[in-house]
């Protein structure tokens, strides 16, 4: 396995609410991260769709992880600022959160994070975020 892909890999499986909301890490990149996360009702708000905290979740979790995979391996990151543009009800069955870098500093990373519904096929967006994340060393934390 590609020592970035086990990274990163190695992290999300520690993420417990990744789990919780059914996330799997579909590609991992140097500065690019994908998470899918099908339709589950528990997720849903009140008019049936796809509730903005699992897809805002999603996104800080693939900006996170992008960012992650341009740091040094004495380095983690944690998010420090973001903001979330909702562009289209989260109807469908399945979704995907991109995390891209845009520009990774010494000490901080600021990513661009997209939300997709899968159908048929084709994707439509549905979210936008732009990420800061620091980087975080000397600290007891893990990746």
């Amino acid at each position: 396995m590609d020592p970035i892909r086990e990274r990163i890999q190695a992290s999300f499986d520690r993420q417990s609410f990744m789990q919780h909301i059914g996330a799997t890490l579909a590609r991992v990149e140097r500065g690019f991260v994908e998470l899918s996360v099908r339709r589950d009702d528990r997720h849903l708000q009140q008019h049936g769709f796809l509730h903005a905290g699992v897809i805002t979740s999603a996104l800080d979790s693939a900006c996170g992880y992008a960012a992650l995979t341009v740091m040094d391996d004495d380095a983690a990151v944690l998010s420090v600022e973001f903001k979330v543009n909702l562009l289209a009800p989260a109807a469908g069955e399945l979704f995907v959160a991109r995390g891209t870098v845009l520009k990774a500093g010494r000490t901080v990373v600021v990513c661009r994070g997209d939300a997709f519904v899968v159908d048929g096929g084709s994707e439509r967006l549905i979210a936008a975020m732009q990420a800061t994340l620091m980087t975080v060393r000397g600290r007891d934390l893990k990746d």
